[in-house]
This record gives C-alpha cells, sequence and structure tokens, in this order.
C-alpha cells in the first residue's frame, strides 16, 4: 500500500476493532455465537474456557454492543446472548482469519467446511474487491486524503 500518503496509526480504527474483540477469547466466543450458541453454559462447555474469563469476554462484547444480553422470559435467571447487526457484520472477518488459518498456519482446509447453504458448495476466499468488483493486490492499494477520493463511481460504458 503506497503512495505519498500514509496512514496515522494513531488515528487508525484498527486499535479501535481490536479493544472492542479483546483478544483471542473473544473470538472464540463469536465463532460460537455464529454457530449458534446463546447461553453461558453453552459458551463454558463448547470453549472450556474459565467462567470468569467467559463471564469478563461476554461482557465487554456486550459493552461494545457486539453481543445483546437478555433475560430469557420463562426464566429469568437464564441469560440468553445473541449477535447484534454490529457483531454480524463481523462474519468476513471471522471467515478471512480462519481461511488465512487454514492457508498459513495449519496447511490444510477446517472441518466442517464451510458452504454456500443454497448449492452445498464451498465459500469462495474472502477478497479485498474494488468498487467495480476487480480482485485488488496490496500492489493495487494506497492511501489517499479524504479529499482526493471518487465517491461516486464514473458510469461504466457498458452501462
Amino acid at each position: 500500500m503506497g503512495g505519498k500518503v500514509r496512514e496515522v496509526l494513531s488515528e487508525c480504527s484498527l486499535p479501535a476493532a481490536l479493544e472492542a474483540m479483546g483478544e483471542r477469547w473473544s473470538f472464540m466466543i463469536l465463532r460460537a455465537a455464529f454457530n449458534g450458541l446463546h447461553h453461558f453454559e453453552e459458551f463454558q462447555s463448547e470453549l472450556g474456557i474459565a467462567r470468569n474469563i467467559l463471564a469478563n469476554r461476554l461482557a465487554r462484547l456486550v459493552e461494545h454492543g457486539i453481543l445483546t444480553r437478555e433475560a430469557m422470559p420463562e426464566d429469568r435467571r437464564k441469560i440468553e446472548y445473541r449477535l447484534t447487526d454490529k457483531g454480524a457484520a463481523l462474519l468476513p472477518t471471522m471467515i478471512a482469519l480462519r481461511q488465512w488459518g487454514e492457508r498459513w498456519e495449519t496447511g490444510m482446509p477446517a472441518t466442517p467446511v464451510l458452504v454456500d447453504a443454497r448449492d452445498m458448495r464451498p465459500i469462495g476466499p474472502i477478497e479485498v474487491r474494488a468498487w467495480d468488483g476487480r480482485v485488488l493486490t496490496k500492489q493495487d492499494l494506497l492511501w489517499a486524503l479524504a479529499e482526493d477520493v471518487v465517491h461516486e463511481p464514473e458510469m461504466r460504458a457498458a452501462e
């Protein structure tokens, strides 16, 4: 990501995102939530995480609006955690990290395989795309000042 403009690291939104997510356990809790877990006991059993750490991470995810925390109507002592829209928006990030791990860390596809529910075919790789759908590489990217950014794409000749 070249060019003359550089990202001001102190103003980058990545640290804020990392603060919201915390660390490894937050990602594991989020993965479990994407897999349909909703209750403290389910998270604890599935992840094997200490109860105090789980309580802390769940509270952080709720505080940052990634999960909601609601008492069940039939038993107010039973709490349910659900992904918010903000939390669900992390799905591409989670898939990208999983795919990165398969390629660079484990060297093998994870099981089970994530597929498109419509046709049961594996999903494609998460990629960075241009406004017109082109796949971009690191060499295609650069930082620009807000006033230099074109916000309305030009009409393509085919349209």
